[in-house]
């Protein structure tokens, strides 16, 4: 792809997510400008990757066709977006937000109006996969919004993803990465308590998962985690800190939409177990350590 004014893009945040996001863009042609909180951080990655960092979220987004957002929770992305310095001040009429940030439904729609309001676009696109994920640019992107805005993105989005898929409105894709953290929170559940038995039962795990990994039980946590967590290893990206803000944001909505989440809500305190045993910055398999106290 040659650079052209067409493909200057933006990325604001530079997490552990954010950061081979962005290189992904930069790598696949895109003409990229970062801003991250600590410039030290944006200096480095453009440094790495040959593109320009900015000192403010508003002149990253200066000129850009698309800006994306990967930042902590609700009111990071809000300290990005609005104010002076936010990138909406500076975006022009055709541009495209994409936020991929986990955070509320309720902050897509609200998100998705600010921009409709300036001419620009908006898709809410939180992303599954992990940190592993994004450094292999082999991402699932969950997005909601409007299908011309993705149409606009969908190319950009691919340069770090193996799958992005609009599901419907502003607020489709947040909602998605609900769903998918609600079945995460109950497999690894189910997972730790399994490997919790076998060892009290005298048994092989590592043997044990062998077998059954060939059949109905299989899942991606088992193939990816189970081994490590026999070996009491828990520092394998994403964090229980996380996982409690991402399940925080699916129990608030299940309030407002009347769906009943009682498993969810029970592993959401096992982990806050495993925070107050010092693991909020463990792996979402460590509720095996709790088992093992």
């Amino acid at each position: 792809m040659s650079i052209n004014s067409e493909n200057k893009v933006a990325f604001i945040g530079l997490g552990v997510m954010g950061y081979p996001m962005a290189g992904y863009l930069q790598q696949k042609g895109y003409q990229v400008t970062v801003y991250n909180r600590t410039s030290a951080k944006a200096q480095k990655w453009a440094a790495q990757y040959g593109g320009a960092y900015a000192q403010t979220p508003a002149q990253a987004a200066q000129g850009a066709t698309l800006v994306f957002l990967c930042v902590g929770n609700d009111n990071d992305v809000r300290s990005v977006v609005y104010g002076e310095h936010g990138v909406l001040t500076a975006m022009a009429a055709g541009a495209v937000l994409i936020d991929h940030t986990t955070a509320s439904a309720d902050l897509a729609r609200e998100l998705a109006a600010a921009a409709a309001a300036k001419g620009v676009g908006f898709l809410d696109a939180p992303v599954s996969g992990g940190q592993a994920g994004a450094e292999n640019g082999v991402l699932t992107v969950m997005i909601g919004g409007e299908p011309a805005d993705f149409a606009k993105a969908e190319a950009a989005i691919m340069s770090y993803s193996r799958c992005a898929k609009l599901l419907g409105p502003a607020g489709s894709g947040q909602l998605a990465k609900m769903v998918n953290q609600i079945c995460i929170a109950g497999v690894v559940q189910g997972l730790a308590e399994a490997l919790n038995f076998a060892q009290h039962a005298g048994l092989d795990g590592a043997a044990v998962v062998e077998v059954i990994s060939q059949g109905a039980a299989s899942s991606w946590q088992m193939q990816n985690r189970s081994l490590t967590m026999l070996d009491g290893k828990y520092d394998f990206g994403f964090a229980v800190d996380w996982m409690r803000k991402d399940l925080g944001i699916a129990l608030s909505e299940a309030r407002q939409n009347g769906s009943h989440l009682p498993l969810t809500a029970l592993v959401d305190q096992f982990y806050s177990e495993v925070q107050q045993m010092g693991g909020g910055r463990w792996d979402t398999s460590s509720l095996l350590a709790r088992l093992k106290r």
